[in-house]
């Protein structure tokens, strides 16, 4: 029975601890602040707190606003909070994975293993393949193309909703080196922070 046991146990990393809890409360109120307040301009959206699984959405056009006969809007709709309920559910699990396997861990034995689950299972690697591309193809916007356009856009998307933090501290672009190294290093830091969460995932659901 290990394919009814697998989402049976990614289910209750999401909803079996005080991490993964609070992240999905957070969750639900950035819900209710879109429709309360839909113009209000609150940074942490929903799409914002379910990426990067959310973020997938944009590669498809296809969600809110698509024009068509009703049961087109009613499918893009529902593919839409498709994926936000996937990415929740995913973020959710990866913090309940993390906090299930810090408790009881001395805290020496803690920060040593930290970083394993980055780089010891395929999903994270992979990940961090696409973030390593991201950052690459946006410095090489910044650094050697005319034009770099909207090239921060890419290791934002990639490393969300950690990386809200990198482009907060970083500020406008226009700053200088300074800016750009900020931004360059938190949301490298962002990309790794979610493949440990990502690699955590990975161990608890084998286990």
């Amino acid at each position: 029975m290990p394919h009814a046991v697998r989402p049976r146990r990614l289910f209750t990393l999401a909803t079996g601890n005080w991490l993964s809890r609070g992240y999905l409360a957070v969750l639900a109120l950035s819900v209710v602040a879109m429709f309360a307040f839909p113009e209000g301009g609150f940074g942490l959206d929903p799409m914002t707190l379910t990426a990067p699984l959310s973020f997938l959405g944009m590669a498809f056009s296809f969600g809110p606003g698509t024009e068509g006969s009703l049961a087109v809007e009613v499918l893009a709709t529902g593919f839409w909070v498709g994926l936000l309920l996937l990415g929740a559910l995913g973020n959710a699990a990866a913090l309940g994975a993390l906090a299930s396997r810090s408790a009881g861990t001395p805290p020496r034995q803690r920060v040593r293993g930290l970083l394993a689950p980055a780089v010891d299972n395929w999903l994270s690697r992979g990940y961090l393949a696409v973030v390593a591309a991201a950052i690459g193809f946006f410095l090489y916007a910044v650094c050697l193309s005319p034009d770099p356009g909207f090239a921060g856009i890419w290791p934002l998307m990639a490393t969300a909703p950690l990386s809200i933090v990198a482009i907060t501290v970083a500020g406008p672009m226009e700053g200088g080196w300074p800016s750009l190294a900020i931004f360059t290093t938190g949301t490298a830091l962002a990309g790794l922070g979610n493949a440990v969460l990502l690699g955590r995932l990975a161990r608890a659901l084998r286990r």
